[in-house]
């Protein structure tokens, strides 16, 4: 909370609590039901569980505030009425308690399994990138080897991603998955298909566009370490060698023995509809729908993640650019459903609520896009504990606006710690028979 709030902050008796109010409890996050110490009175509801903590006085801000406080009962009539309504009201209050208690303990059950997803998903990232490590440093020397576990690899993304399950994209930690560059090749291989999937392209067509995605810059082992990591000033030779990789790379897709269907991916992944692409300048017929879908997904992750840091844009930031400026150089169902399965605020988004609050998305459901999974700032509670909002299950709470990650305080910044890089991975949750 603002110290301006705290300044401004006034102090009523839980009877003068009326619906419209912004109040403020001055407790701990796990002595009492509600997702916010803070927040605008919405029902009676939240007005009977708010007497029924036991409170003597409840802070309320009267600046975001919709309504006056009713006004206090003489003192003698509130103590014989407070008396009488304990007398009335003690089974009632007793239940009401049972049931705070029971909310406060679905939700820290709720957190607890949120935080398991994730760190399975941690552990399934970390092993995905030790194969893809493997891979790149076998190409040459082990082919057959490299063949099997990248197969096995994509085959067994394919068989979590079909099956009956709401797919969440999950934000992966900094620290999770290592160097950048396994890093990108998992992020295309694994929004790229499901890209794929919610295209509802067959099984066979989905394992393509993954081992596409998974090679789809291979040639850029044949390039010098040192151009690689030149970030601009570039002369025009330098240029065409780095967009050689593409040649490169197909033509150790072959060596490898790869399937033929992935060798039109590797070559055309930096080409354009509108022809502005490379290596042939090939327009939207040319080009295989597998390639428009690699390179839909490539661009978007070497723009949340590109070679120089300095000129990383947010995962927001990416997505609107893509939609709103570029759109004429992808395929358009194929960005409409990425924008779609990413949501209005992809993962590694920071956000301010509708109710002031600081947040960074997480998870994003590709069948509910538009109500992520948030991570709240409240300095109140430890960082370790931070509380996981899940917007589908809290209608009058919503996104009001992103923000970049400079714009935070620094204590806000050191608690939601916005990625340097941008990586996912994907968790699946099966429905309910």
């Amino acid at each position: 909370m603002a110290v301006a709030e705290l300044n401004d902050a006034h102090y009523i008796q839980p009877e003068q609590l009326c619906i419209g109010l912004y109040v403020h409890l001055d407790l701990s996050w796990t002595q009492h039901p509600f997702t916010f110490s803070s927040f605008r009175i919405r029902n009676q509801g939240q007005i009977d569980t708010l007497r029924s903590l036991g409170l003597t006085r409840i802070r309320y801000i009267p600046e975001k505030s919709e309504a006056e406080p009713l006004p206090p009962a003489p003192q003698a009539a509130q103590t014989h009425a407070t008396e009488a309504s304990a007398v009335a009201t003690a089974p009632a209050q007793s239940a009401a308690d049972q049931a705070d208690v029971l909310m406060r303990r679905v939700h820290l059950e709720k957190l607890a399994m949120q935080r398991a997803r994730a760190s399975a998903c941690e552990q399934a990232l970390v092993a995905a990138t030790r194969t893809i490590r493997s891979i790149n440093q076998h190409v040459f020397s082990m082919p057959g080897d490299v063949r099997r576990s990248s197969t096995d690899l994509v085959y067994s993304m394919v068989e979590l991603l079909l099956v009956d399950a709401d797919v969440s994209i999950q934000l992966m930690a900094d620290r999770i998955g290592g160097d950048e560059v396994y890093s990108h090749a998992l992020n295309v291989t694994l929004l790229s298909m499901m890209v794929a999937k919610e295209m509802q392209a067959p099984p066979e067509v989905i394992r393509t566009v993954g081992l596409g995605a998974l090679f789809h810059d291979i040639g850029e082992l044949e390039l010098p370490a040192a151009l690689l990591r030149k970030h601009d000033g570039l002369t025009s030779a330098e240029v065409r060698l780095k967009q050689m990789h593409c040649e490169y790379g197909v033509q150790i897709a072959r060596k490898l023995e790869l399937p033929a269907g992935i060798l039109p991916i590797i070559l055309q992944h930096h080409e354009r509809l509108d022809g502005s692409g490379y290596p042939s300048g090939l327009t939207g017929a040319q080009m295989s729908l597998a390639s428009r879908i690699v390179a839909l997904v490539n661009a978007y992750d070497e723009l949340c993640n590109p070679s120089d840091p300095n000129q990383a844009m947010t995962p927001h930031e990416a997505l609107s650019l893509l939609f709103s400026q570029q759109s004429s150089r992808f395929d358009s169902k194929a960005l409409s459903t990425f924008v779609r399965c990413m949501g209005v605020y992809p993962p590694g988004t920071v956000v301010e609520l509708s109710d002031d609050r600081l947040a960074m998305v997480v998870s994003v459901n590709t069948s509910k896009p538009l109500r992520p999974v948030v991570l709240v700032y409240n300095p109140a509670i430890p960082k370790s504990e931070a509380l996981l909002l899940d917007l589908e299950h809290e209608p009058t709470v919503s996104v009001r606006k992103t923000l970049r990650p400079q714009q935070l305080s620094p204590e806000a910044h050191a608690y939601l710690s916005p990625r340097t890089r941008t990586t996912y991975y994907f968790d699946s949750e099966p429905q309910p028979e």
